[in-house]
């Protein structure tokens, strides 16, 4: 598969990734990037919620694996740890996920989540199986 932006299959309305408010910018085999708002994804401290972090990343790393696994193939993410650095109480955390390795049945990303400054807020590997698709 070409390494070119893809099209996106259809995200489903009112899914985790509209609810978090990321968008995405990008997304070929090689790398994804996409944002997401602090503002709603805090914890009780009013720090950005670790967890909403690890669902910025694996969102990223699984579209990058999906565009991997091509029209046939799905991406499912079967490991993901995520180290925070940085905590943030407001604007917009931007992550970009990396090709690690891309093989027939498994591929890794690293991400990296920075704020606006480009300074780090987390680091993120996941690991996805790639898998035929069924037919329906």
């Amino acid at each position: 598969m070409s390494d070119a932006d893809v099209a996106l299959p259809p995200l489903p309305e009112g899914g985790l990734i509209s609810r978090m408010g990321i968008s995405i910018m990008t997304v070929t085999p090689d790398s994804a990037v996409g944002s997401m708002p602090v503002e709603g994804n805090t914890q009780p401290y009013g720090l950005l919620h670790g967890g909403a972090s690890a669902v910025l990343a694996e969102t990223l790393g699984s579209l990058a694996a999906a565009a991997h696994a091509g029209p046939d193939g799905i991406a499912v993410g079967v490991d993901l740890n995520i180290t925070h650095v940085r905590g943030m109480r407001e604007g917009t955390v931007i992550g970009t996920a990396t090709a690690i390795h891309r093989g027939r049945t498994i591929a890794s990303y690293a991400v990296t989540i920075t704020d606006e400054s480009d300074a780090t807020v987390a680091v993120a590997r996941l690991t996805c199986a790639i898998r035929p698709r069924r037919a329906t």
